[in-house]
């Protein structure tokens, strides 16, 4: 294949990772009951879920460019059983990892309706290991780039958005109830 599959494969695993940031931010938001009247709790679900496809959609465009470049020799087994892979065995491993507790969460949010609030809930945690095995998986894959730096200030944008997230979460989750209704002017108060 040519050098083009390899800028695509490396192109939709940045910008799954953008897509991934976002949805774990806006899924901290929406945990910490975050509203205002432009952006309702109702919209903040709404694009977490739409963010949520669409980043599985560019994913999968990332694997499948991965494994039909042949640069190297990565399978589908690859992407889903940790530390197998002939090229690069820890860091693509990260990523089957990434993606084993990616398809845990998509599964059972798939099944919602039908499995206990709580086991759901619970499995959903693992988006806050997920999303950085991911980061890391990426950082590694990385190592040689000639943009590395560029690389790197993105994986920190990508860090402070999810720290920021987390943080209005944690917030919010020890905030007084009445702290957390929204002001007239739309926010939290």
């Amino acid at each position: 294949m040519s050098s083009a599959v390899w800028y695509f494969s490396r192109a939709t695993g940045l910008v799954s990772l953008v897509l991934f940031t976002a949805v774990v931010v806006l899924g901290a938001l929406g945990a910490g009951r975050f509203a205002t009247r432009e952006w309702p709790r109702f919209t903040v679900a709404a694009v977490h879920r739409n963010l949520a496809l669409t980043s599985l959609v560019f994913l999968v465009a990332h694997i499948a460019s991965a494994i039909l470049d042949g640069y190297v020799s990565l399978s589908w087994l690859d992407v889903v059983l940790p530390f197998g892979a002939d090229y690069q065995p820890f860091w693509v491993g990260l990523g089957a990892v990434a993606i084993d507790l990616l398809l845990a969460i998509v599964v059972t949010s798939l099944v919602r309706t039908r499995i206990p609030a709580k086991v759901w809930k619970a499995v959903h945690w693992l988006a806050y290991l997920c999303w950085p095995v991911a980061l890391v998986h990426g950082i590694g894959m990385a190592e040689s780039d000639a943009a590395h730096g560029w690389l790197i200030a993105l994986d920190v944008l990508c860090v402070l958005a999810v720290l920021g997230g987390i943080a209005f979460r944690a917030g919010t989750r020890h905030a007084d109830p009445e702290t957390r209704k929204l002001s007239p002017l739309g926010g939290t108060r």
